[in-house]
C-alpha cells in the first residue's frame, strides 16, 4: 500500500465522521499561504451563524467590510493567543464574533444545537504552506477555516515509518511560518505511519520534542494489534473526529506558562507552551467522566501514572470536567471537587488550566489556611478545592454531616506510613446519605 492510500483511507475515515473535503487551489492557495487560514470558510462560517452582526459591520466599514473584519481577527489572534478566541470570540468595533462553537452540555436549547451544527469540519490533503518554497503537508485539518492540526504520514511499505515523519517536521518545517507560530495556527502535529503515532504542540527546529500518543500494547510501547485495520486507526476515528476534536479544543488544551529564572532565582522571562493530552490522559478522563455519568457517585477507581506522565495534568483535567459534570437533568453531580494533595505546583497548574478552560476566577479554592477555611468552602459548595492529606479526617467528618451532597474526592499520590512503600493515585468518590 502507497503512502497517498494511507492518506486516502485515512480522510475517507474522517469524511465518513462529518469532515468535508476541501481542495485549497488557485485564489484560496494564494491567500492561505499569506494568511495560515482558510480565509473563504471563515466567512462562510460567519455570515452562514451571526448574518445579523455581520450586516452591522458591513455597515460599518462598507463594501471591503470583510478585508477589515479579517484583520481584526488576526490581529486579535497574535495579540490573546488562537485558544482563547477560539473560546471567547473576538470584538469588533463592539460586535461580538465567535470562531466556533462548542457541542451544548444537553439538547434543551435548540438554538446552541443549531449553532453548532453550523461548524465547518473540512479536511485538505497536500497542503501547500509557504511563499518561500513548494512544501506541502499531507493532511491538515480546519475547524471553520482555522488549521488546528497537521499530520505527516508514512507508510513501512514505501520504506518510511513514523521516524520520517517526525524527522520532516523537524527539518522540513520552518518555525517562523506563520502556520507554525504556536497558539497562533495550529494546536498539534501528529507524526503517523499504520503503527505508531508522535505528537508535538511547538516546532522548534532541531529542539522539537516529540511524545508518543500510542495505546501502549500489553504494558509495552506501541499499539495492539488491529486485525482488518492499522493500529493505529483510533487517531482518525475516535480522536480526531468532530465532536473529540471539538472537546479538546474548548476542555483540554491549555496554555501553560513557566516563569526561567536566573542563576539568582530571579524572574527573568517566561515562557509558554500548549500542552495537549496524551492519548493515556485523554483516554483516563474520558472513561472516568463517562463511567461517573452511567453510574453515579459511590465507585471508587486506581489510576496508576508512571513517573514523568503527566499526572498532575490528568488530575487538572479530571477535576474541572468533573466539577462541570451534569446529569440528565442538567443538575451539577458534585456539589464539589475535593483535590487532596500536599504539592504546591499542582495548586499553580491546577487553577492556571480550570481558569483557562472555564475563563472565571473562584471555581478553584486552595485551603492554606485552618480547618474552618475548609468548612467554609466545602459549605459554599465551591466547585474546585484543593486541600492537604493532613485535613482528609476532617474533610470526612465535616462532609457526613451534610445531607443528600456528593462529592468527588480526588487524592494526589497518598503515600502510606510505612515508608512509602504504598503509593496510590486514586479517584474516590462520595455521597452524603439523608
Amino acid at each position: 500500500m502507497s503512502e497517498k492510500g494511507f492518506e486516502t483511507n485515512i480522510e475517507a475515515s474522517l469524511i465518513g465522521a462529518g469532515y468535508h473535503k476541501r481542495v485549497l487551489e488557485g485564489e484560496d492557495s494564494h491567500l492561505f499561504k499569506e494568511h495560515a487560514i482558510d480565509i473563504e470558510e471563515l466567512f462562510a462560517f460567519l455570515e452562514d451563524t451571526q448574518p445579523q452582526r455581520m450586516r452591522t459591520l458591513k455597515k460599518t466599514y462598507g463594501a471591503d467590510y470583510q478585508k477589515k473584519v479579517f484583520v481584526r481577527i488576526v490581529d486579535q489572534i497574535k495579540k490573546h493567543g488562537l485558544l482563547e478566541c477560539i473560546r471567547k470570540g473576538i470584538k469588533d468595533r463592539g460586535v461580538s464574533l465567535d470562531l466556533a462553537y462548542n457541542k451544548p452540555p444537553t439538547t434543551m436549547n435548540r438554538t446552541l444545537i443549531e449553532k453548532y451544527e453550523k461548524n465547518r469540519f473540512n479536511v485538505s490533503r497536500q497542503v501547500y504552506y509557504s511563499k518561500d518554497n513548494q512544501n506541502s503537508l499531507d493532511m491538515v485539518l480546519f475547524l471553520n477555516g482555522l488549521p488546528l492540526v497537521v499530520m505527516e504520514l508514512k507508510n513501512p511499505l514505501t520504506g518510511q515509518t513514523v521516524e520520517h515523519a517526525k524527522k520532516q517536521l523537524i527539518h522540513d518545517r520552518n518555525p517562523k511560518e506563520q502556520l507554525f507560530q504556536s497558539n497562533s495556527r495550529a494546536i498539534v502535529y501528529f507524526a503517523v505511519d499504520p503503527d505508531e503515532v508522535y505528537m508535538t504542540t511547538e516546532l522548534k527546529g532541531n529542539a522539537t520534542y516529540f511524545l508518543p500518543f500510542n495505546k501502549g500494547n500489553n504494558g509495552g510501547k506501541g499499539n495492539p494489534t488491529a486485525y482488518h485495520s492499522y493500529r493505529t486507526n483510533y487517531l482518525w476515528e475516535d480522536i480526531l473526529t468532530p465532536d473529540s476534536l471539538l472537546d479538546l479544543v474548548y476542555r483540554f488544551v491549555f496554555l501553560k506558562k513557566d516563569d526561567i529564572l536566573d542563576s539568582n532565582g530571579e524572574v527573568i522571562a517566561e515562557r509558554e507552551m500548549l500542552i495537549f493530552p496524551r492519548y493515556h490522559q485523554l483516554d483516563v478522563v474520558r472513561e472516568i467522566e463517562n463511567d461517573v455519568q452511567e453510574k453515579s457517585v459511590g465507585t471508587n477507581y486506581l489510576i496508576q501514572h508512571s513517573a514523568g506522565s503527566g499526572k498532575t495534568n490528568s488530575i487538572s483535567w479530571l477535576s474541572h470536567r468533573l466539577a462541570k459534570l451534569h446529569d440528565e437533568n442538567n443538575e451539577a453531580v458534585f456539589s464539589s471537587v475535593i483535590v487532596i494533595t500536599d504539592r504546591r505546583v499542582l495548586d499553580k497548574q491546577l487553577q492556571d488550566a480550570v481558569y483557562q478552560l472555564e475563563h472565571k476566577a473562584g471555581m478553584v479554592e486552595r485551603i492554606d489556611k485552618d480547618s474552618s477555611q475548609l468548612a467554609d468552602a466545602i459549605n459554599s459548595e465551591t466547585r474546585i478545592i484543593i486541600t492537604t492529606l493532613q485535613k482528609f479526617p476532617f474533610i470526612m467528618e465535616k462532609v457526613s454531616g451534610l445531607n443528600r451532597k456528593k462529592y468527588a474526592v480526588i487524592i494526589d499520590e497518598a503515600h502510606s506510613s510505612q515508608g512509602g512503600k504504598h503509593r496510590l493515585h486514586s479517584q474516590i468518590f462520595y455521597q452524603t446519605r439523608p
